[in-house]
């Protein structure tokens, strides 16, 4: 369990980049950013094979740790309206 912590600790920064990058190029409503972000760090886990000797399993429960925890848990209970980038209204 220590080794997964560490790795999510590690992921976190990466985790969070990759968030931010998707919430400045692409408007997506703010209640699903924690999703968003858990399905990220899965992806981000799961391609980490080269950097560690965890099983897939393992890395995968580290990635979604740190998906978790780059946006905060608790804001998968706020209630979030509107989206990450101002809609142009289109006529």
């Amino acid at each position: 369990m220590e080794t997964i912590l560490i790795f999510a600790t590690i992921l976190s920064p990466v985790i969070l980049a990759l968030v931010q990058l998707v919430k400045r190029t692409v408007s997506i409503p703010k209640n699903y950013i924690p999703l968003l972000s858990f399905v990220v760090g899965l992806a981000v886990g799961g391609v980490a094979y080269p950097f560690t000797d965890l099983d897939l399993a393992l890395r995968l429960w580290a990635g979604g740790i740190a998906g978790l925890s780059a946006t905060g848990l608790f804001e998968i209970g706020n209630d979030r309206k509107g989206f990450t980038k101002n809609k142009v209204n289109e006529e």
